[in-house]
């Protein structure tokens, strides 16, 4: 009977780590990207804040960003490598409390499968630099492209639109 248990509670334990509830990003599937530094060098380069949302895949408090209600017309870039991954004119008011948008700057942003909740998601990172920048859902703006490409406002820098 003790052996029964023992095995029965192995299994058990064993089954909850299963592959579909690991967290699958750019970083675990070793793939390089153009950028690439070490945590400390990014410690260095990022704030605390951006460091958590780009290097660790955190998520910051809604409506916690200026740029959720940046209404300037102008590019939004990566924060940790300045490349461009969304413009100012397909920005919308999601009414979620992050910067919402309805489509990328192709070739700028990269996706992949984001497991860590319980569900799958689909994740948005820097196809520069790999950095976490959000998630995308199928509740987007139906007139334009039907995606709602929620980001994280610490993964952004707003670079304005010249006069």
């Amino acid at each position: 009977m003790k052996k029964i248990l023992i095995i029965a509670l192995t299994t058990f334990i064993f089954s909850c780590n299963s592959s579909a509830q690991k967290n699958k990003t750019a970083e675990s599937e070793n793939i390089t990207f153009n950028v690439t530094k070490t945590d400390a060098e990014w410690k260095t380069q990022l704030t605390d804040k951006q460091y958590h949302v780009l290097r660790e895949a955190g998520t910051e408090r809604p409506f916690s960003s200026a740029l959720n209600n940046n209404h300037k017309e102008g590019v939004y870039h990566c924060a940790a490598c300045n490349i461009a991954l969304f413009k100012s004119e397909h920005k919308f008011d999601s009414g979620t409390g992050w910067p919402s948008f309805d489509r990328v700057i192709e070739g700028n942003v990269a996706f992949g499968t984001d497991t860590k909740i319980g569900y799958t998601r689909d994740e948005e990172h820097c196809a520069n630099c790999g950095g976490h920048l959000g998630h995308v859902f199928n509740d987007g703006p139906r007139a334009t492209t039907g995606k709602r490409h929620c980001i994280n406002g610490d993964a952004l820098t707003f670079v304005p639109a010249e006069n």
